[in-house]
């Protein structure tokens, strides 16, 4: 587990990951809880993913959100400090640059690549899930 690599995972990439598995959210989601993938949160993000995630009209089965969330706790809890580049197009994305900051991978996989503009991403590298997925496959960790 050591050797996982440590990305924040947008709030977006788990709910589509945990909607539809076969797709490559749902890969990502699958080596997170295989444990060959790590995420890193803080208090923040662990509460947006704890109130995204019960939202009924999602429509999550409730066994694989369970597992997610039981599974937290074995993930890189970090402590931001605020982000001190650009802010993202959407203020709220910031606590994903921040957290990703605080990791030696300084990786964000979001499907909104559009809040993560460029010029706003400071040192943090920002991937599609596609992107994200392959990449992970590169890496030899599957």
């Amino acid at each position: 587990m050591g050797d996982a690599p440590v990305w924040v995972l947008d709030t977006n990439v788990l709910v589509s990951g945990l909607l539809s598995p076969s797709g490559p959210p749902g890969r990502l989601v699958d080596v997170l809880l295989a444990r060959r993938l790590r995420l890193a949160l803080d208090d923040r993000v662990e509460l947006e993913y704890r109130e995204v995630l019960a939202r009924p009209r999602l429509g999550i089965e409730p066994d694989r959100r369970e597992a997610f969330l039981a599974m937290m706790q074995f993930q890189e809890h970090v402590t931001a400090l605020p982000w001190p580049h650009r802010a993202p197009p959407d203020g709220d994305d910031a606590i994903f640059l921040e957290v990703a900051l605080q990791t030696s991978a300084r990786t964000v996989v979001t499907g909104n690549l559009r809040h993560f503009s460029p010029a706003c991403r400071g040192p943090v590298t920002v991937w599609s899930p596609r992107a994200a997925w392959d990449h992970f496959v590169q890496l030899r960790l599957t």
